[in-house]
Formats: structure tokens, sequence, C-alpha cells
């Protein structure tokens, strides 16, 4: 009998699990590409400064719209009923988004380093939920908003924390500081155009990734094709064996996996809640850089603990 009522339990447990599931699809998807992302920054933060960061930011959205595609062949998805406007909307936001927000924090990334970086793109989420306001009349509730004010607190207090490496020049510092802000910026209206293609439109989020990703192969196309400058020169290096694995591991990862979540979550709530989960990659982070063996200070992790209760917020709230 005793055997029979741990079996209930468990299966009580599971049962609960995927109602939380359920109820919470798109927070919970807005987490899992947060944690795609941290895993794959790290992986571009060891190899990815030996290639350019619009030349990186284009091989990474090349490997990741074939990886797409093959996916939806295999699930015989129908391209003529996409409809017009999902097209437009999901175009432009991987131009803004994947193509210039990408590349411009690439760029913030080799000038000022992550930590400051990662501490530009926490002014996402609050850019997201504006826009989201002003264009798409989406309004949170107070202790929303709350919740997000905690999280980006959060982050922010774990990624601003000093390093021994700090950064060049004050020049280099503005032009990281200026990149951050656009990369900001761009991914926030990025974000609100995917949301409107979402929810006003049958398209389905890995359709809508695909979209998002030609829009940003597209402008980076454009804009390698004005900078006239010769690709593939890193192929070069000794290492570039190495470069090519990691890459394209950090593009299954960070781009596949994680535009795909990221579509789940804008498909099922609001721009505001999803860009704040998305900005939790630093704390994912944390745990992965410890098991490579990198001490975490007490403010790191007390910020992670402050980050985790504005999640909590935003799903008691959501």
């Amino acid at each position: 009998m005793v055997l029979f009522g741990e079996g209930d339990n468990a299966l009580g447990m599971i049962d609960l699990f995927q109602e939380f599931l359920t109820l919470f699809r798109g927070e919970c998807a807005a987490l899992a590409a947060a944690l795609f992302w941290a895993l794959a920054t790290v992986i571009y933060g060891r190899f990815g400064r030996h290639v350019p960061s619009g030349e990186l930011n284009l091989l990474k959205n090349v490997l990741a719209s074939v990886m797409v595609l093959l996916t939806l062949a295999s699930q015989g998805t129908s391209w003529l009923r996409i409809d017009p406007f999902a097209l437009g909307a999901l175009l432009l936001s991987g131009a803004l988004g994947l193509g210039m927000g990408d590349t411009a924090y690439f760029e913030s990334l080799k000038c000022i380093g992550p930590r400051r970086a990662l501490l530009l793109g926490i002014l996402a989420p609050p850019l997201a939920g504006l826009i989201a306001l002003i264009f798409l009349g989406e309004r949170l509730r107070v202790p929303a908003w709350a919740g997000i004010g905690v999280t980006v607190l959060g982050v922010a207090w774990v990624v601003s924390e000093r390093t021994a490496n700090g950064r060049g020049t004050s020049e280099r510092l503005l032009r990281g500081i200026l990149f951050g802000l656009m990369a900001a910026g761009a991914q926030a209206t990025g974000v609100v155009l995917s949301r409107a293609a979402l929810t006003q439109t049958a398209i389905s989020p890995l359709t809508s990734a695909l979209l998002r990703l030609v829009g940003g192969l597209l402008f980076l196309l454009l804009w390698i094709l004005l900078k006239r400058r010769p690709l593939g020169q890193w192929r070069a290096l000794e290492e570039s064996k190495r470069i090519w694995a990691a890459v394209l591991l950090a593009t299954f990862i960070g781009t596949y996996l994680s535009i795909w979540f990221q579509q789940t979550a804008l498909k099922h709530t609001s721009s505001g809640i999803a860009q704040t989960l998305f900005s939790t990659s630093p704390l994912f982070v944390l745990p992965i850089v410890f098991l490579m063996g990198e001490k975490i200070s007490p403010r790191a992790i007390f910020g992670a603990c402050v980050a985790l209760a504005g999640v909590g917020l935003l799903l008691g709230f959501a």
C-alpha cells in the first residue's frame, strides 16, 4: 500500500508539473531560450573573438536558417498560407533584432566585455514593454511591472560587478556603450514586431523563426556588401576547425533552439514579460562558468536570488 501511495504521489506531481507547463507555457519557453543563449554566449566568448562581428552573425544566421528550413520541410509546412502582414513584420523584426541587434551586441561585447554589454542589454525588457504598450496596446498589471523591475535590478547587480580585466580607452568604452544601446533598442523593437505577427495571425513559432532569420540575413548581406570587407580571413588560422565546430554548436543551441523557444514565448505571453525572461541569460551563465572552474562571488549569488524573485513575481501576475 505504501508503494502504491508513493506511485500515486509521483503521478500527481507529474500531472501538476504538466499543468504548470501548460499554464506558463510562454514564460517557461522564454526561460529555456535564455538558458540556450547563455550556453551559446560562453562558446562564442571562447571562440568567436577571431571572427568579425558581422561575419559571425551572418554565419550563425545562415546555419540556423538551414536547420530551421530542414525541420519545417520534414513537417510538410505550406509556404503559400503565410499572411502578408506576418511576412513583412517578421522580416523587419529579423532585420532589426537578428541583423542589426546581434551585430551591435557582438561589437559591444568586444569593446566593453560581457559584464557591461549584458548590463546594457537589460534595457531591452522595459523598452519592449513600452513599445508594446504604445503600438500593441499591451497593458501589464502593476505587480508584473514590479516583477520586471526586480528582475532587471537583479540582473544588473550581477553583470555590473567589477572584474579584474577592465577594458581599454574611453573611446572604446563609448563605442561599446553606443553599440550596446543600439542592440537593446533593435532587439526590443524586433521582439514587439514578432509578438504582433504571432498574436494577430496563425503563423507557427518555427515558421516565424525562419522568417526572422531570413530578415536578419538580408540585412547582413546588404551591410557586408556596403562595408566591402573580405570574408573568411579567419579560416587561415590554425584553430579554424575548432572555430567552425564551436560556431556550429553555438548556432544549434543559441540560435536554432533559442529562437524557436523565443517565438513560442512571444506567442503565449506579453512582449515585456518575454523580453524580461530572455534577459536572465547572465544568471544561467553563473553555474556554467562555476562548473568551468570560475569563482562566483556572494554578490553574484545575491543578485541571482533577487532576479529569481522578480521572475516569481512575473509568473504570479502574468
